[in-house]
């Protein structure tokens, strides 16, 4: 686990637009994502994740502008993930800006695609982004974990087991895994401890808990679970908290964070 954990607004981009729902459905837009980004690094996150939640074709052009404003104006790795389908794909978002690329449905359907981009872009650049759900049934042999994989922003099902697909996306390059809890996501309920617990067992790389956040209690707990760094969305966009905010909880139980750059908000 990293010495120091991240802290990482995330900002689902549809349209050229924040959007915001619950387990992905019912989406509402939040706000400009240039400004939100701006915000939050004013804050003192330490990264940002835009994720092209619609990822069509015409609103590609859309989120290559997205990207290139936020890295002109906020200065913190920003990860770019939605729609990603080849290393043309990853070239382009890298040249408007753009330090990480998250990638998820086209490597399921084709996992020699993470091979590509780890071979000719390092491992430092391709996040695996997965978006998890539990198996109705709990495991089985074929999934034993009891979790598996979903494509298209969490609409598809797959048969694959979560952990054996971490693994392997870790083997042919993945720098980082984005674990995202599809039954978590927009609850507010706190982080599905269990998946994260499992995933750092299964990860000898970086992993990012995502999903359910709604108090700044819920992400020390995700910390102490495994977890490198952890992710929100709608707590931040809502103005519920802000990155201060969590950050001096996490500190307040031990957790070492990066402090704030707000003056006077500092991780103590």
């Amino acid at each position: 686990m990293s010495l120091v954990c991240r802290v990482i607004p995330c900002l689902d981009v549809a349209g050229g637009r924040v959007v915001k729902g619950v387990n992905f459905q019912n989406l509402r837009d939040m706000g400009d994502p240039v400004e939100l980004a701006r915000e939050y690094f004013r804050q003192g996150a330490d990264e940002i994740t835009f994720l092209d939640v619609t990822a069509t074709v015409d609103e590609r052009a859309t989120t290559y502008d997205v990207v290139r404003r936020t890295a002109e104006e906020v200065f913190i790795p920003l990860t770019v993930g939605g729609g990603v389908r080849s290393v043309d794909d990853v070239a382009r978002l890298l040249a408007v800006g753009a330090d990480k690329i998250g990638v998820n449905s086209a490597a399921i359907a084709r996992p020699a695609l993470l091979d590509e981009i780890a071979d000719r872009f390092g491992a430092q650049v391709l996040v695996l982004s997965l978006d998890v759900m539990r198996r109705p049934g709990g495991p089985t042999d074929e999934i034993p974990s009891g979790f598996v994989v979903t494509t298209h922003g969490g609409r598809t099902a797959t048969d694959i087991d979560a952990l054996a697909w971490a693994r392997e996306a870790i083997e042919r390059g993945a720098g980082e895994l984005l674990v995202n809890s599809i039954d978590a996501d927009g609850t507010r309920e706190g982080f599905d401890l269990e998946l994260v617990r499992l995933m750092r067992e299964a990860s000898r790389v970086p992993v990012i808990a995502s999903g359910g956040a709604g108090a700044a209690v819920h992400f020390g707990p995700a910390i102490a679970a495994g977890a490198d760094a952890v992710l929100a969305a709608s707590v931040f966009h809502t103005g519920q908290l802000t990155i201060g905010d969590v950050k001096r909880s996490m500190a307040g139980q031990g957790i070492a964070v990066r402090e704030s750059l707000l003056p006077g908000e500092t991780a103590a």
